[in-house]
């Protein structure tokens, strides 16, 4: 089955799927007030410089100042955008405070939104990518993409782009450009550079903070990005916004435009490609495996840990064989939900442990084999004698789960709450410490119902006990809006 992008467009939001022979693989969520800022240009102003972190926050207009690395200052480390894997790396000169003054206005580029706690992430060198090439400023770098594998071919662009290249700037061939004419890379080009002079010609006029240039929205992006020759074809349940893709493929790749489709049936898209159902099962922590085994995903701030077990699953040769197959299954379920899910930044996979080296080979060698087909940039480690896989994954953008779901206000993001005992206990303790200062009276307990059927049940004898010791009477008070872990204690 062909691969296919299905797009879900409405007033306030805009997804867009992935599918790979009929199964989501990737899943992109936009909402109308919540527009990514990555790629976007600002005139900025520099607020403080930190020369112990060796970076720098800088005011862009946002509601927390964006950091700058010394290393984003004078040398892009990573050039690779959307999965072209190009990098070079140019050792530093000066230290942060040579190069940034307090109040000084600079001029940079989100490549990283705001996630969690962490404002956006901002480079001093440019990159504005195109359908075809990246144009970078301030390089005169020329790379290729490195899913692009036939040598000719690679060498072919790599000359085209050579002669191309505008004076002080590089160039980074993108995949889509495989087997492309000089004239589309022309005409991609062109338009890279006058968006590029309108954003400088304004930043002359304005005053910092400002924005210069904002990068496609989803919509656009999808279309520069995912739609290619291995897409039989687009479909889009909008009018409007269809109108809107053929008019930008008519313009820049007119012969994709057969390829797209206007939805038409009343069954709502996603639901028709069966996609939205699947949305709720990238939330899940646990995902089971055919065999019975099993996965659990926690996201954390600074990682994500992945456990693989066996579950159900028992095998029919020996304890070895069982864990390999278990880990194997496991391997393609973790790649397809890292991609899935969008999870990005430092990730630890817990394997189930192999006493075989060569079975321990066999899986990274499957692991890098299932994460070749993600687009973003990804460095796995061999599988540590732990039986860990340490990877990272280049994050730009939230992770599906962090763009649909938020902490949970009960128990705060943990994932648990106080047992009804533990909080049980806790009133016993406050109320003891209360009668070491006062004898007699009438004390008022309100507490969540659940902790009140503990009292009545399970924990009268602790509560009689109590108002024999301190000489109280004890009222119990249940307020169904009150939080598990909260009570109030009144003496009346």
């Amino acid at each position: 089955m062909a691969n296919e992008i299905v797009i879900n467009a409405n007033e306030e939001e805009t997804r867009v799927a992935l599918l790979e022979s009929g199964q989501v693989a990737e899943l992109y969520i936009e909402r109308k007030k919540d527009i990514s800022l990555v790629g976007n240009i600002y005139k900025g102003r520099v607020v403080r410089v930190l020369p112990g972190m060796q970076s720098a926050f800088v005011d862009i207009g946002l509601e927390k100042a964006a950091f700058l690395h010394v290393a984003d200052v004078y040398s892009n480390l990573d050039y690779s955008v959307f999965g072209d894997d190009v990098t070079e790396v140019l050792p530093p000169h000066l230290p942060i405070e040579e190069l940034l003054q307090e109040g000084q206005e600079v001029l940079v580029q989100v490549s990283k939104d705001p996630i969690g706690t962490k404002g956006a992430r901002v480079t001093s060198y440019m990159t504005i990518p195109g359908r075809y090439v990246v144009l970078m400023s301030g390089v005169e770098h020329i790379g290729v993409s490195r899913r692009i594998l036939s040598e000719d071919e690679r060498a072919r662009l790599k000359e085209m782009v050579t002669n191309l290249r505008p004076p002080n700037f590089g160039l980074i061939v993108r995949t889509a450009a495989d087997g492309c004419t000089e004239e589309e890379i022309k005409k991609d080009l062109e338009f890279l550079m006058m968006l590029w002079e309108n954003s400088q010609n304004k930043k002359d006029k304005v005053s910092a903070p400002h924005l210069l240039y904002s990068d496609l929205d989803l919509l656009f992006r999808s279309v520069r990005d995912l739609f290619g020759p291995e897409i039989s074809r687009l479909i889009i349940d909008s009018e409007a916004e269809y109108k809107r893709i053929v008019d930008f493929v008519n313009t820049y790749f007119s012969k994709l435009v057969s390829k797209i489709e206007l939805y038409g049936e009343p069954e709502p898209i996603f639901d028709y490609f069966d996609i939205e159902i699947e949305i709720p099962k990238a939330l899940g922590r646990r995902v089971w495996l055919k065999s019975g085994g099993y996965i659990i995903i926690d996201q954390a701030e600074a990682l994500t840990a992945i456990d693989v077990n066996t579950g159900k699953f028992v095998g029919k040769a020996t304890l070895e064989e069982t864990i390999f197959k278990t880990n194997l299954e496991a391997v393609k379920e973790i790649a397809y939900q890292i991609r899935l899910r969008n999870l990005g930044g430092i990730i630890i996979i817990d394997f189930i442990d192999m006493e075989k080296e060569e079975n321990k080979n066999k899986l990274f060698t499957a692991f890098q084999e299932a994460m070749s087909k993600d687009r973003a940039k990804n460095t796995i480690l061999q599988v540590s004698e732990f039986g860990l896989i340490e990877m990272t994954r280049k994050r730009v953008r939230e992770s599906l789960g962090r763009i649909l779901c938020e902490p949970c206000c009960y128990c705060e993001g943990k994932g648990f709450v106080k047992s009804p005992t533990t909080v049980c206990y806790a009133i016993f303790r406050e109320l003891r410490k209360i009668g070491t200062e006062k004898k007699n009276g009438k004390v008022i307990i309100t507490v969540h119902p659940d902790i009140a059927a503990l009292f009545y049940e399970e924990e009268r004898d602790g509560l009689e006990e109590i108002e024999r010791r301190y000489g109280f009477r004890l009222i119990i008070k249940t307020d169904k809006n009150l939080h598990q872990e909260h009570y109030e204690i009144a003496e009346a």
